[in-house]
């Protein structure tokens, strides 16, 4: 998909990589039976089991370096115990133990239903944090100190990860699809720029776990954009672009009963993990931490 040039409120953007799953995508796979396209859904179906090497991915011509917001729909139907839902913006290898990968996770492990930010840098420093208080934690290393959020069954959620280059910053965003209600919210220090990244993907790569389990669902409205120039323009162009980049409504399951969502945390941006192999960045009086995770969070 070529590279168009949109914008989003004030802001230029080039969307590198669009689909809303209305006709087939055509995503390379090696798991046909659980990765595919629904067509009475107009979704992306997965159902990921560890130890089994699959995979589902789409190839991404257009990024080489730089910033860029890289977004998606999700909704998790069920996610046994042990399982992972993986989804990210990597290199060819598509393994979380090797950069580049910028991916996000929703886990069921020992602390139930939370949510990650994973990277791997090109340099292969790896930073993650989660949405478990780190008062749980038995590391003794300090990350995420808001309250525990954990996520609900058969929700929608639009999850929204962005990467700042200039000040090396790597944010996920949780919002609830169809109040735009925020439940999570996290960053942290590259320490390094980020490029490298072609693939948008899911799967089980470099998940050793047991078999038999799994994370199943669907996607939808992936998309990835990166900064635009300022280019000016007639009004009735400005107001075509930015028709075109209306939010899409929710597409919905059947839901079933669910527990209330915490409380946000933090209610207005994002809070840095205070990791701890980071380099200190000076101008944000921030702290960054490496932990290394090549498998998903059981224990």
């Amino acid at each position: 998909m070529p590279i168009a040039a949109q914008t989003a409120g004030d802001q230029p953007i080039n969307v590198i990589y669009q689909n809303s799953f209305a006709t087939d995508p055509q995503w390379i796979t090696n798991n046909p039976s659980k990765d595919y396209w629904d067509p009475g859904l107009e979704m992306y179906h997965f159902k990921i089991e560890p130890s089994t090497g699959a995979y589902a991915y789409t190839t991404i011509d257009g990024y080489d370096k730089g910033s860029f917001t890289f977004e998606y729909d999700v909704i998790l139907t069920s996610v046994d115990p042990g399982a992972t839902f993986r989804m990210g913006f990597s290199g060819s290898e598509m393994d979380p133990g090797k950069g580049p990968n910028v991916l996000t996770e929703f886990t069921n492990a020992k602390f139930g239903q939370i949510m990650w930010l994973h990277l791997v840098t090109p340099g292969n420093k790896m930073v993650e944090v989660d949405s478990q208080n780190d008062d749980a934690l038995t590391s003794g290393s300090t990350a995420y100190d808001g309250p525990t959020v954990k996520y609900d069954l058969n929700k929608t959620y639009h999850v929204v990860v962005d990467y700042n280059a200039d000040q090396k910053i790597l944010a996920m965003k949780v919002n609830e699809k169809t109040s735009g209600t925020q439940v999570w919210s996290y960053y942290v220090n590259t320490g390094e720029d980020l490029h490298g990244m072609n693939r948008i993907y899911i799967g089980s790569i470099g998940d050793y776990g047991p078999t038999n389990i799994y994370a199943q669902g669907y996607i939808d409205n992936v998309r990835l954009t990166s900064p635009g120039s300022v280019t000016p323009a007639p009004t009735s162009a400005v107001t075509a672009a930015v028709s075109g980049v209306t939010p899409v409504p929710a597409k919905t399951l059947t839901q079933k009963p669910t527990a209330t969502v915490p409380t946000p945390y933090p209610p207005a941006s994002p809070t840095e993990s205070p990791l701890s192999v980071i380099p200190v960045m000076a101008a944000l009086g921030i702290a960054g931490v490496c932990v290394g995770r090549f498998m998903q969070k059981k224990d």
